[in-house]
């Protein structure tokens, strides 16, 4: 989808433009005390046997914004369609990436037939470097760009064995096991998206991936309508459609709007002309840079993300402008300002992204002046609202003109989603029997099943609104949906540091703890005869209390270890010292939030000498 798709909040937050590689592992402090986990599913074992159903389970996509994936499964042969990831939240802190469980598929992975990739956003691409080798490398198929796109980004892991990535094209169909593919065109923000139909016995299943509709007034093009028109003829089954606008009335706005406002803009802008955006939403990004050189203008690009989109369709030549409309930084002082167009990422306040290194005067070449005209071409993914006042803010004191979506009026910027009128414009075309609402919060799902039911028609037995793991079946011969009690795995999947894999609750609660109250460490040496301490413990607090302002507290702390210690170790021989700490830490702890309020991480170093 479109946080970054470069995805009411209009997901083009969620396909970041950054493409972060995996960090070195950090230390992590942690407590030893239990920790509450969520109950386990059944699954695994206990899952029934197929038979002659099919089965559609979300491992992602359905609970959040993100690491979209989903399985088709019938009979002995698997299709798993998208593989993406999500960005950290507040939720899972020192994080990089959140993965899709995939534990079902590694079990099973000599039935899988095939990957279907729909698009190059990296909520449905993000997670390949990181699941594929796990879950044996299956075939991969998608369109050209996309497939450029995955390449490239496996570049980033070249310990990785190389992935069987395989092309095609809209109306093309492959064979994989007893399940035949089609594929057909659908409008997104980038090019090259596509939808996917599965033929099965029963019918077809359908997933129009990542959608909107290019349309003129809430009327539909000549184009959508014909492609559209291919479901006149088809018994669809099955739908699993994107969620992400559908609280939104209407129509979006369509890009091709868009784009001619940019192209205003680009002409009549007699400045320096900075646009911020999504290195995601590539149709947007090559056609400023085809306007620019329209107009005679050069195009300087900042942003590693942005570089490498736009490398790779001028490699494909997607994009066809003159060799000399994009220049480097450094050439840009040959030219007069308003000859100037710079692409840049960071329009969300990215800390480090190249639009908030000019705002913080901390960029190498750009110097911001009151002649600048800066445009910010997205709206705001939540969460980023302060990060991106701090990036307007910097802006404006250093006297830039700042042009963006809430301030202008002419549309700069639109969502790569269908609003609801274009989802019942959808559904209406389609006609499927079955339903399941995907790509959004439980709430937009639940939104989208209610149009379903009250616009569309659909009877209530017939949608199901799943949850990430849920085992959805089509049983008796395509007559009967249904949930399964049972679930596959779902418990949380992170990428942390180099590590892959479950990171433990208890880490991440030490982590919030850290961030919130932070660390009380007590050194202490005690006589291992005696049991009394041989001097006064030594404290070393961080991110808790300023220790030089705090002596009141730490003196009746000093005490209160003092007396524990040999409290513990009173008749203990030899003592033992888990015991003196576990003892130490809940004293002290208690203490401390009595005087405080606050819940630091105490961990006691207790020494027998």
């Amino acid at each position: 989808m479109n946080p970054t798709e470069n995805h009411k909040p209009d997901t083009s937050h969620s396909h970041r433009g950054d493409q972060r590689t995996p960090r070195p592992p950090r230390r992590n402090f942690g407590r030893s005390h239990t920790t509450h986990v969520r109950p386990a599913k059944k699954h695994d074992d206990v899952i029934p046997p197929i038979g002659d159903n099919i089965r559609i389970i979300p491992l992602g996509g359905v609970e959040e914004i993100g690491k979209n994936m989903t399985l088709i499964e019938y009979k002995d042969d698997i299709v798993v369609i998208d593989m993406g990831f999500q960005f950290k939240d507040d939720d899972t802190p020192g994080v990089d990436y959140i993965l899709p469980n995939t534990k079902y598929l590694e079990d099973r992975k000599d039935k899988i037939r095939g990957v279907i990739i729909t698009h190059g956003h990296l909520d449905h691409i993000g997670g390949i470097p990181y699941i594929m080798d796990r879950i044996g490398n299956p075939p991969l198929y998608t369109r050209a760009l996309t497939s450029i796109m995955v390449k490239k980004r496996q570049e980033e892991f070249p310990h990785l064995p190389a992935l069987d990535i395989r092309v095609v094209e809209k109306e093309d169909s492959i064979l994989l096991g007893k399940l035949k593919v089609r594929f057909f065109a659908v409008t997104h923000t980038i090019p090259d998206s596509m939808g996917v139909i599965i033929d099965t016995p029963y019918g077809a299943l359908v997933t129009p991936g990542d959608i909107k509709l290019d349309h003129v007034d809430g009327v539909p093009t000549e184009r959508e309508e014909k492609e559209f028109s291919r479901f006149e003829k088809e018994k669809v089954l099955f739908l699993m459609m994107d969620s992400t606008n559908v609280d939104n009335q209407g129509f979006s706005t369509p890009e091709r709007l868009v784009h001619q406002n940019l192209e205003e803009i680009i002409k009549n802008t007699k400045s320096r002309l900075i646009i911020g955006t999504f290195a995601s939403q590539l149709e947007r990004v090559m056609k400023i840079i085809e306007i620019a050189e329209k107009y005679g203008k050069k195009v300087v690009v900042e942003g590693r993300s942005m570089k490498n989109n736009i490398e790779i369709v001028r490699t494909i030549e997607m994009l066809k402008v003159k060799k000399d409309t994009i220049i480097t930084i450094e050439d840009m002082e040959n030219y007069p300002p308003d000859r100037i167009v710079v692409l840049a990422t960071g329009a969300q306040g990215d800390e480090f992204a190249a639009l908030m290194r000019m705002s913080n005067k901390t960029h190498k070449y750009f110097k911001i002046t009151p002649r600048d005209t800066v445009l910010l071409s997205s709206s705001i993914i939540p969460g980023n609202e302060k990060a991106v006042q701090k990036l307007k803010d910097n802006l404006a004191r250093q006297g830039a003109k700042i042009i963006h979506y809430r301030s202008s009026d002419v549309y700069i910027h639109s969502t790569g989603h269908g609003n609801r009128g274009e989802l019942e414009w959808i559904h209406k075309k389609i006609k499927a029997k079955f339903f399941m609402p995907m790509h959004g919060s439980h709430y937009m799902l639940r939104v989208h099943e209610d149009l379903a039911k009250s616009i569309v028609g659909m009877p209530p037995e017939h949608i199901i609104v799943p949850d990430n793991g849920a085992i959805l079946e089509i049983q008796e011969e395509g007559t009967k949906f249904v949930r399964l009690k049972e679930s596959a795995p779902d418990n949380v999947v992170m990428v942390d540091g180099f590590s892959i894999g479950d990171v433990q609750e208890l880490v991440i609660r030490d982590r919030k703890t850290l961030a919130q109250d932070g660390i009380f460490m007590i050194v202490a040496s005690v006589n291992a005869k005696t049991g009394k301490l041989k001097k006064s413990p030594d404290i070393i607090s961080r991110g808790f209390v300023y220790l030089r302002e705090s002596q009141d507290l730490l003196t009746q702390t000093r005490h209160i270890i003092k007396k524990t210690v040999e409290d513990s170790t009173k008749g203990m021989n030899p003592i033992n010292f888990d015991y003196v700490k576990a003892n130490v830490a809940d004293n002290v702890g208690r203490y401390l939030y009595q005087k405080t309020a606050k819940k630091p991480i105490v961990i006691p170093v207790i020494l027998g000498v």
